[in-house]
C-alpha cells in the first residue's frame, strides 16, 4: 500500500491525509521536548499546528479565514482530529506565546524521518564528474514588511523586512537549514556555522565572498564555487587553454593569486585559486566564477554554479504558493512559527509530488490542485492524478426527480 491509498474515495478530508504525513510520535516528541503544552487545555500544539497548515495550503488572508475555513462543519471539526474550531483570538495567542521552535525541531526531524525517501525520488542534474560529493546550495531571500508593525524585523530606514538564510541540500532537493532573521542581517553572518565535512562543495553568491572565511574552507576540505567581487585585486599566474569551437561560452580559465591587503593578512594569498570567466547569453553578461578547485574540468565549475538556480525556484515557489508574505500575527514568534509551518507543508507537498504524482507536474500546479480540493473526500493518489483541468463530461446517471414548495420561491 506505502505511503497512500490508491482508491476514489477515503473516509479522511484530503488535508487530514496530508497531516497524517507527519507521525504522531515524531510531533509529540517535538511537542515533549519543548513543553508546548503545559499548563494548556484546549488550543494545544496540534491544534496550532493543524489550524497554520490550514492556512498554508489553503492560503488564507487572515486568522478569520482559518477559523471559518475549520469551522464549516462539525463533522469536518471532527475528521481533522479537533475538538472545536479554532477562535481568531485564541490562534492569535498561541501564535505569540507558544515557542517557534516547536515548529522548527519538527522540520528538521521530518526532513530526517523522510530522507532517504526524497533522495531517492529527487530530479536534480548529476554532474558526472563529481557524481557522488555532497552538494550545498546557500543563499538568502527577503520578505519585505511593514516597520511599524513589525519593529523587531529592521531592514531600512522606512522599510521592514525579513531573511530566510537557507543551505539547499542539492541531494535532496529540500531546504537542509533554514534561519529566520530580521533583514538588515548581512549574508555572511546567516548562519553560526558555513564550514562542512571534508569534501564538501559549497555553491553561493559573491554576498558570501569572504577572505576568511574561504581560508578556512580551504583548510577544512571544502571546494567552494563563488562569484567574485568586482573589485577584487589579483594577479594571473597560468591561463589555462580552452578547446577551439566548443564552448563558446567560456570566455577564460586562470589560475590567479589574491593581491589585496587584506587578502595578504588573513594569509588567503598564499594559496592558488582558479577563475573561470562565463559568458551567460540570456543576461548578456559576463560572471567570473572563483573557486579554490584547481583540476575538475571548466564546464563541471560553470555547472555548478548554474545549480544556484534551484534554490532560486524553491524561494518562487514558496513566496508564490505558500502563505509566506501576509502574516497572521506581528511578533517575532508569530512570525517564524508561520514560515517554518510552510517549510514543512513545502516538504509534504514535496513528498506527495516525488512518490505520487505519476508524471510531471510544476509544483504550483500541484499545490492549486490541493488547495481546490482540501474539504474534498477523496484519496491523494485521485487528487493528484484524475482531477485535471479542461471539460469533465457528466456519466449518464438516472435522474432524480427534486420536488419543492409551490411557494419557494415567492416573494
Amino acid at each position: 500500500m506505502g505511503l497512500f491509498r490508491r482508491n476514489k474515495n477515503n473516509n479522511k478530508p484530503l488535508i487530514k491525509q496530508i497531516l497524517d504525513l507527519v507521525p504522531r510520535w515524531l510531533f509529540d516528541s517535538c511537542t515533549n521536548t519543548y513543553k508546548t503544552d503545559k499548563g494548556c487545555s484546549k488550543y494545544k500544539t496540534y491544534d496550532q499546528f493543524v489550524a497554520l497548515t490550514f492556512g498554508q495550503l489553503n492560503k488564507c488572508q487572515s486568522l478569520n479565514d482559518i477559523s471559518a475555513g475549520i469551522g464549516v462543519s462539525e463533522i469536518f471539526i471532527n475528521d481533522l482530529g479537533l475538538k472545536q474550531s479554532p477562535a481568531r483570538s485564541t490562534m492569535s495567542d498561541g501564535n505569540k506565546k507558544r515557542d517557534w521552535h516547536v515548529f522548527e525541531s519538527l522540520y528538521y526531524r521530518l526532513l530526517s524521518h523522510y530522507k532517504s525517501v526524497l533522495k531517492k525520488h529527487h530530479n536534480t542534474h548529476i554532474i558526472k564528474e563529481i557524481k557522488d560529493k555532497s552538494i550545498k546550495l546557500i543563499d538568502s531571500s527577503i520578505i519585505t514588511v511593514c516597520l511599524s508593525m513589525f519593529d523587531w524585523a529592521a531592514f531600512r530606514t522606512a522599510k521592514g523586512g525579513i531573511k530566510l538564510h537557507t543551505a539547499w541540500n542539492d541531494a535532496l532537493m529540500i531546504p537542509e537549514v533554514v534561519n529566520i532573521s530580521e533583514a538588515k542581517k548581512h549574508d555572511r553572518y546567516g548562519f553560526e556555522q558555513l564550514i562542512f565535512p571534508k569534501d564538501t562543495i559549497i555553491v553561493e553568491d559573491r554576498a558570501y565572498f569572504d577572505f576568511e572565511l574561504m581560508l578556512n574552507r580551504i583548510k577544512a576540505g571544502n571546494v567552494f564555487v563563488t562569484r567574485i567581487k568586482r573589485n577584487t585585486k589579483y594577479k594571473t599566474i597560468e591561463e589555462l587553454d580552452l578547446p577551439d569551437n566548443i564552448d563558446q561560452n567560456i570566455l577564460k580559465d586562470e589560475i590567479i593569486l589574491l593581491t589585496s591587503n587584506k587578502a595578504i593578512e588573513t594569509g588567503i594569498s598564499e594559496y592558488k585559486l582558479r577563475l573561470v570567466h562565463v559568458y551567460k547569453e540570456d543576461e548578456n553578461k559576463v560572471i567570473a566564477i572563483i573557486t579554490n578547485q584547481l583540476d575538475w574540468g571548466y564546464n563541471t565549475i560553470a555547472e555548478l554554479y548554474k545549480k544556484r538556480w534551484d534554490i532560486e525556484l524553491f524561494f518562487k515557489a514558496i513566496k508564490q504558493n505558500l502563505q509566506v508574505k501576509t502574516f497572521w500575527g506581528t511578533s517575532e514568534n508569530a512570525v517564524k512559527s508561520q514560515l517554518y509551518v510552510a517549510l514543512i507543508s513545502y516538504l509534504l507537498l514535496e513528498l506527495i509530488k516525488r512518490t505520487i504524482v505519476k508524471g510531471k507536474i510544476a509544483f504550483s500546479n500541484l499545490s492549486e490542485k490541493i488547495r481546490f480540493c482540501l474539504y474534498h473526500y477523496l484519496s491523494l493518489d485521485y487528487v493528484c492524478n484524475e482531477v485535471r483541468e479542461g471539460v469533465r463530461k457528466v456519466k449518464l446517471i438516472k435522474q432524480r426527480e427534486f420536488f419543492f414548495e409551490k411557494d419557494l420561491f415567492s416573494g
